[in-house]
């Protein structure tokens, strides 16, 4: 997982997206109650929260600025991330023998599937349209920066020294941690 593959905001950001597609397959070719599928939810999990906080930190407000109804569209964007995390919360603090655990999944991978879409389909062509070639470099240089706060691999290897094993350590929070982290409000 490179945290930053180079290239526009909207190059950055789609790689995100297929980064994010493989990690949904790699639990679904994963046995159904196999203990990796929680590491790979985990992974995820930290994946979609990092993309996130990078949208809402650097790519929205661009929105907002430079595309006509904007607000509109980035609002609609953020709510679908508060949906989206709603369900990573409920997933966060199952095993993958849980019973709800690949209906969770499966309603998350629906749920981001239409974010990217929605994304791909509408709002980076038309912030492509909107857009010098320097302003969307200079997006995606922030949201690389945004996204490199964070831990990427909540993982039993994850460094054991603080700020990393704060966030990383099982159990519930692991939404709300790594958001504290990536958008500087963690300061504790």
């Amino acid at each position: 997982m490179g945290l930053g593959h180079g290239g526009n905001v909207i190059e950055e950001l789609t790689v995100d997206h297929r980064e994010v597609d493989a990690l949904f397959a790699r639990i679904e070719i994963l046995p159904v109650g196999d203990a990796r599928r929680r590491v790979a939810a985990d992974e995820l999990t930290m994946e979609l929260v990092r993309h996130s906080v990078a949208e809402e930190m650097h790519l929205y407000p661009a929105v907002r600025e430079h595309i006509e109804d904007g607000d509109t569209i980035a609002d609609k964007e953020i709510a679908d991330h508060a949906a989206v995390e709603e369900l990573l919360k409920d997933l966060e603090g199952r095993d993958a023998d849980d019973p709800r655990f690949d209906d969770l999944v499966a309603r998350l991978r629906l749920a981001v599937g239409e974010h990217v879409r929605d994304e791909e389909g509408r709002m980076f062509p038309l912030l492509a349209a909107a857009c010098t070639t320097e302003e969307l470099n200079a997006l995606g240089d922030k949201v690389r920066a945004a996204k490199e706060t964070a831990p990427t691999r909540p993982h039993p290897s994850a460094p054991d020294t603080p700020p990393a094993n704060r966030i990383l350590a099982p159990g519930a929070g692991l939404v709300d941690r790594a958001r504290d982290l990536l958008s500087g409000r963690g300061g504790h």
